[in-house]
């Protein structure tokens, strides 16, 4: 099995999570309670929302905004597996997210 780290992708414009309406929170938070326990075997982190981004570079710390708005980490048998599991996912099915992009974790060089 490969390890894939999934990416939440939020939209270009920041939303407000408070401007989401109950029915739609409600909706959502049960249906990604369901994928959870429906690929619970595949999860290995179920990682979670993210909050505000700063950027360390050569040039010094600096606050940034980038699109990620949440992760996961999953195993599966194949990148195209990996991906399969998030089509139709309630990170943009219900919520209005815009994807989530999926990548193979690959090994450290040198560590085998």
């Amino acid at each position: 099995m490969k390890t894939f780290l999934a990416l939440y992708m939020g939209s270009d414009t920041p939303m407000d999570p408070s401007s989401l309406s109950d029915e739609t929170k409600t909706k959502g938070m049960a249906a990604w309670g369901q994928w959870m326990a429906d690929h619970a075997a595949a999860v290995v982190d179920g990682g979670g929302p993210l909050g505000k981004t700063k950027k360390t570079g050569a040039d010094g710390v600096s606050d940034i905004r980038n699109r990620v708005a949440g992760y996961v980490i999953v195993r599966a048998e194949s990148h195209e597996a990996a991906a399969a599991m998030f089509e139709n996912h309630p990170h943009f099915a219900i919520f209005p997210g815009d994807s989530v992009e999926i990548m193979e974790r690959l090994p450290v060089p040198g560590q085998g």
